[in-house]
């Protein structure tokens, strides 16, 4: 299975992320590896304690906006 991600350079260093999915779970790496290791370590954490819920509802769509 494949996860998406979004993450950003930290000021002091390293990287903060979260898996689309959980937006309100961050967490932290050095780097982009250790960063998808937190994440992957992050995403057991939720599976194991299965009372956590998506943030994310299940059904998206497309907005049309003028530009």
């Amino acid at each position: 299975m494949k996860l998406s991600y979004t993450y950003w350079s930290a000021k002091e260093g390293g990287y903060i992320g979260f898996l689309n999915q959980y937006p309100n779970h961050w967490t932290q790496g050095e780097s982009i590896e250790e960063l998808e290791s937190m994440l992957s370590s992050l995403y057991d954490d939720i599976i194991q304690f299965d009372d956590i819920q998506s943030a994310v509802p299940e059904h998206t769509g497309l907005l049309a906006v003028a530009v």
